[in-house]
């Protein structure tokens, strides 16, 4: 339990930290005034005024906000200079996509730290790593150590290319060659079926026959490291970017919206695998929500640049009032989307 809550806490305080942090840097640069910084919504628990602005610990740990002057139309601006509301267009459109930006440069840090660290990566030999328990590899003797060298005497050289094989023969023996302290043995062997879903969302049939390769302990330059930080973090960004086109679309169920609870649940989970995990882990979530603010919903920094869109368009911004009805639609489709993520989460833990 301890580790289930560590894990939650630690890794939703960096995210929501570093997203508002950039807000609040880039309202500080224009010159936009600061009122609040808050880690959290609802009553505070502690808080510290430094000049303008009010920094907040809140009761409610599922996000944060930076209020600026002049964003609420419905109280006074002392300093006219400092007004949110009447900077050109592309400054306020620049404070709003800081807070994304600044969860995507969070990912490219520490994955370029990871790399630089040193992160165990999978190698590329068909070499075994582990033997899965109770699985047709642990049936037919197959033990960690053992180098495939061809299956159904097809030379194999690559730990991909061995997986491959072995997915296009479901439920089919195969003759699995194998060197084991120097000798070659021929061990037959039926991969087990199974449903999966391929890179378009179709559900398709492959064997399977439990086995990981072997993993090495990697370490990249600083050059590399942030070469490789960037490719993953862009890695990742498109992969969550057409997950989401495929789940308006239906060719990915709904049923794979999680919200805080399993994110709580792998926090947990990864906590105890060790700090660079965990790292790896909070990148990953830090590119969804990224992401996932920029959707055009009115609320999320997406609505607010589709507002700032249409105000360049007509020349004139959208009145406060329309503003204010399409932020209360907003407000009920994301609690929509948090009941149904809540509603997923709890379907996963009583399934169990």
């Amino acid at each position: 339990m301890l580790p289930f809550i560590a894990g939650g806490i630690i890794v939703l305080g960096v995210l929501i930290f570093f997203h508002e942090l950039g807000h609040f840097l880039a309202a500080k640069r224009l010159k936009v005034g600061v009122i609040k910084f808050s880690l959290g919504f609802g009553p505070k628990l502690i808080g510290k005024r430094v000049g303008e602005t009010e920094y907040l610990i809140s009761a409610v740990p599922l996000g944060g906000y930076v209020k600026l002057v002049g964003e609420d139309p419905n109280e006074p601006v002392d300093n006219p200079e400092k007004d949110f509301s009447t900077k050109p267009i592309w400054t306020r459109v620049k404070i709003i996509l800081a807070g994304p930006f600044f969860n995507l440069l969070f990912a490219v840090i520490v994955f370029s730290g990871v790399y630089m660290v040193g992160m165990p990566v999978y190698s590329s030999l068909p070499k075994i790593g582990q033997v899965q328990d109770k699985s047709p590899a642990m049936k037919a003797g197959l033990k960690t150590g053992d180098l495939i060298v061809a299956i159904n005497q097809k030379k194999i050289n690559k730990w991909e290319e061995m997986a491959e094989f072995i997915h296009d023969y479901p439920g089919k023996e195969i003759i699995v060659q194998v060197e084991r302290g120097g000798k070659s043995r021929a061990i037959p062997i039926t991969p087990e079926s199974k449903k999966v879903m391929d890179s378009s969302g179709k559900e398709i049939t492959i064997g399977l026959i439990g086995i990981n390769p072997t993993l090495e302990f990697q370490r990249y330059n600083p050059f590399m490291a942030v070469i490789k930080g960037l490719e993953e973090t862009w890695i990742i960004t498109e992969l969550t970017v057409v997950s989401i086109v495929k789940i308006i679309q239906k060719q990915i169920s709904p049923k794979t919206i999680g919200g805080p609870i399993l994110i709580f649940q792998l926090a947990g989970e990864v906590f105890k695998l060790g700090i660079i995990t965990l790292a790896r882990f909070t990148a990953l979530l830090s590119v969804n929500l990224a992401i996932l603010n920029l959707l055009p919903i009115p609320i999320l920094d997406g609505g607010h640049l589709l507002f700032f869109l249409i105000e360049a368009v007509r020349g004139k911004p959208v009145s406060i009032k329309k503003r204010e009805i399409a932020q209360q639609i907003g407000l009920v489709l994301l609690v929509c989307l948090m009941l149904f993520a809540f509603y997923n989460d709890l379907m996963r833990v009583f399934e169990k």
